[in-house]
Order: C-alpha cells, then sequence, then structure tokens
C-alpha cells in the first residue's frame, strides 16, 4: 500500500433538486446559519454556498467542537470575525455554545429592525436558513437550539430529508434544510469527508482512508496517537523510520488490540474500523485537522 489517490464523483439526484429548493427559499429568508464540522473548516463546507448565500447576513457555526482542539476553534473563530462574519464554537450534544446563537441573531438583524421601526413597520419575524453538508451535526443542533427531540438523528449522511420550520422564541423561526454535497471533490477535501464520516463509509475504500488518517496523526499528533494506542517512544522511534510506515503503525494498533483474521494475520479492515471510528467519536483526543 502506497500512496492512496482518491477521486469521488457521488452527487445524488435528490442534491440537485434540493440546491434548486434553497435557492428559491432564501427569498423568504433574512439570515443564513451556515454549519461547519469543527475539525475540518474548510473541507465542511459548500463551496456552492458563496453562490447561493450571495448577499444574505450569514453567521458560521463551528459544530462538533467538543472534538476539536479549543486553540484551533478559537483561531478559526478570528478569521471569520476578520471577515466581518459572526462564528461560534458549538456542541450540539452538549448543548455548549447553542444559548448564544439567538442573541447573535438578533444583534445581527438590530439595524434592519431599527429602520422598519423608523418607518413604522413592525417586525415579528426573523426567519434564518440552516445550511450544512450531510452529517455535519444539523439535526442535533437544531433538536438543541429548539429545545426538541422530535427530528430524526442519525449517524448515516444524509439522513434528515424534509423541509421544516421551527420557531426559537419569540421572534425566529428556523428552516431546516436537507445536508447538500457538491458534485465533485478533489482528493484531500474527499479524505478529510471520510475522516469524519460526512459521506458513507462505501464510497471509499476503508482502509485507504484509514491508512492516511493514520499518516495525520503519525505526523501532526503524535502524542494523541502515542496515547490512544499505548506506544512506547521506543516503538514510536522504530516504526516511523520504516518507508510505509502508516502501514506499520496499522499493523502495531492491529496487534495491541487482538485485530486477527486466521493464520495470525492482521485484520486490517478491523484495525481501519477502529482507527476510525476512535478519531470520529473523540477518543484519539481533541483533534482539528484543517487549520487556519
Amino acid at each position: 500500500m502506497g500512496e492512496n489517490k482518491v477521486n469521488i464523483n457521488w452527487y445524488p439526484g435528490h442534491m440537485a433538486k434540493t440546491k434548486r429548493e434553497i435557492q428559491e427559499d432564501l427569498k423568504l429568508i433574512d439570515v443564513v446559519i451556515e454549519l461547519l464540522d469543527a475539525r475540518i473548516p474548510i473541507s465542511s463546507r459548500n463551496p456552492d454556498f458563496d453562490n447561493i448565500i450571495r448577499n444574505k447576513k450569514r453567521i458560521v457555526i463551528l459544530n462538533k467542537s467538543d472534538l476539536s482542539n479549543e486553540i484551533e476553534n478559537k483561531r478559526w473563530i478570528e478569521y471569520y470575525n476578520s471577515k466581518n462574519i459572526p462564528a461560534l464554537a458549538v456542541d450540539s450534544n452538549s448543548g455548549k455554545g447553542v444559548n448564544k446563537i439567538e442573541k447573535e441573531i438578533e444583534k445581527l438583524m438590530s439595524e434592519d429592525i431599527e429602520k422598519m421601526q423608523a418607518k413604522g413597520i413592525v417586525r415579528k419575524t426573523i426567519r434564518v436558513m440552516i445550511l450544512g453538508i450531510p452529517n455535519v451535526g444539523k439535526s442535533s443542533f437544531i433538536n438543541r437550539i429548539s429545545k426538541k427531540t422530535t427530528m430524526e438523528v442519525g449517524n448515516r449522511p444524509g439522513v434528515t430529508r424534509q423541509k421544516q420550520w421551527i420557531r426559537i422564541g419569540n421572534q425566529i423561526e428556523l428552516l431546516d434544510t436537507p445536508g447538500v454535497l457538491w458534485p465533485k471533490f478533489d482528493e484531500n477535501t474527499g479524505l478529510m469527508l471520510a475522516y469524519t464520516g460526512s459521506i458513507k463509509d462505501d464510497i471509499l475504500d476503508r482502509i485507504d482512508v484509514a491508512y492516511n488518517l493514520t499518516k495525520i496523526l503519525v505526523n501532526n499528533h503524535k502524542k494523541l496517537f502515542m496515547d490512544r494506542y499505548k506506544l512506547s517512544e521506543e516503538k514510536f522511534s522504530e516504526l516511523i523510520k520504516e518507508d510505509n510506515y502508516a502501514l506499520e503503525f496499522m499493523y502495531e494498533i492491529g496487534r495491541k488490540r487482538g485485530a486477527l483474521i486466521s493464520g495470525g494475520e492482521i485484520d486490517l479492515e478491523r484495525v481501519s474500523g477502529i482507527i476510525l471510528d476512535d478519531f470520529r467519536s473523540g477518543r484519539t483526543g481533541k483533534i482539528t485537522l484543517e487549520v487556519v
């Protein structure tokens, strides 16, 4: 196993239809909340959204911030603020950061509301659209912000289908939209989405994905990787010298976890599942793969 090339062209028909519906619904919208995965803020952002959103007011939510590095979260927030885009780090599962969103929406709309009031127009509702790619945590986010648990939430990308309005507070209505991907990804983006589970595991070879993730963890997050898989400094130094060191680390994890098949060979499929599950759940540590 050497350098693994990835080519993804996965664009289900319902996503093209959803994109058209979003463009139509935006006529009703005051503010767009763009939900990103805090671990991969670049790759979890649909590049088509710039053309779709255009001049609409926008708030960026770095969701799953409990799984990403706190220092990098702050850097991303500072980055978006420097672009005059409000940004918040949120953990939809625990609710951390969610209570700030309503105030941020009202703050963003305050000038418009004041202008309307000066003209004698009473504005009762602020309409907000939630945008995000599949499996970025939109359902969990909306459940938390609306204090409801009626939406279907699952780990499978794209589980939420139907459009629906949800009221929060006295002034704000949220419009949920299904997750939308874009027609083609470059290799790096495809892998980033695969690491976090934003595309289905059967789209790419899971061993290839885990192999590439292992390289990143070994090179950029050595201590967290060593701690998770109980690797000594001596063993790490020994394996990193190998030409195909990522594969050697996978074999070592297989031996430590007893991931064996008949004949005592390492079950790479099982090892890949361990590495991906550990990363996605945060058991490997709080890791941001894409930094400012």
